[in-house]
């Protein structure tokens, strides 16, 4: 714990709201990053999607976590990783120095908590998880199950993360390699069951359904303008292009994340929907400092 200058400078804790919307926001110490949150249990009478929006300081650097999961099954598997997962990952003592493989080992250490966890409960619980880590210039996002991030470069909309689907031709390949099959049950299902491939969770599913992240790295230049992680309560109804589009004129991200759960209720989304902004504000920072020095 020696090498962590502070923990928790700043936390958004998320109660479990079942049947009113919840939103709110925050700005990083350095002034290089802004962020928001909206999430609703929409159509739906339970509410199984968590969000985690965190600001800590790490070796004297100012760090983002952000994150949404969302659980199948109820909610177990979705607020354990929301109160674990960031905690283990700065935990990990080879987070500065080698962030990709701190939060792979995160990603598992998490995945294996939860499962001891539930030796005594009877029905099985998964969460997926999104999440997007900023250190530095740098931002990693990793990915497993069905939510997504999408940023904006220079105007246009780009997924860094791909959702996993039992059908997908890789992911078909892996479970039937490892003993399981995918069948069509209104939708592609591993076993029949879970219409996901990758997922924190699902004990009974494990061999088939790993934890395993997909993370994808990009520069936070002055072509980054900003990032969103979203439910598929969202993105079953909003494309990526949409919601890049609608987010754009909002530069408080609050106001987006707002705005895009709106619009994915309008449109009939079924599911619940939970959204969080991040706005990169280093471009703005430069040519504030460019301006007040001229």
């Amino acid at each position: 714990m020696g090498y962590l200058n502070s923990i928790l400078s700043q936390s958004t804790s998320q109660a479990r709201v079942d049947d009113a919307p919840v939103s709110g926001g925050g700005l990083s110490q350095d002034g290089k990053f802004s962020y928001g949150y909206a999430s609703s249990p929409g159509k739906r009478s339970s509410m199984e999607d968590f969000y985690e929006t965190r600001i800590d300081r790490v070796d004297g650097e100012v760090i983002g976590l952000f994150g949404v999961f969302d659980g199948h099954g109820g909610a177990r598997a979705a607020e354990y990783v929301k109160k674990n997962l960031f905690s283990n990952l700065i935990r990990h003592p080879k987070f500065i120095s080698d962030t990709r493989s701190a939060i792979a080992d995160a990603y598992s250490h998490t995945d294996s908590e939860f499962l001891k966890s539930e030796n005594n409960q009877n029905r099985d619980a998964g969460s997926t998880a999104s999440t997007a880590i900023l250190v530095g210039n740098r931002l990693l996002v990793a990915n497993v199950g069905d939510s997504r991030a999408v940023i904006s470069r220079a105007g246009n909309a780009i997924a860094v993360s791909r959702d996993h689907k039992p059908d997908q031709t890789d992911e078909r390949q892996r479970i039937e390699d490892a003993g399981g099959f995918v069948m069509w049950a209104g939708t592609w299902r591993v076993g029949g069951v879970l219409a996901v491939s990758r997922a924190f969770g699902d004990r009974l599913l494990k061999q088939y359904v790993v934890a395993d992240p997909e993370i994808q790295e990009e520069k936070v230049d002055d072509t980054l303008e900003f990032l969103i992680l979203a439910s598929d309560g969202l993105w079953d109804v909003v494309t990526n292009d949409e919601a890049v589009s609608m987010s754009k004129p909002l530069h408080d991200p609050e106001e987006a994340a707002k705005r895009l759960m709106q619009e994915a209720y309008q449109r009939g989304s079924g599911d619940n929907i939970t959204i969080v902004v991040v706005r990169f504000l280093a471009n703005r920072v430069e040519s504030s400092s460019r301006t007040s020095s001229a």
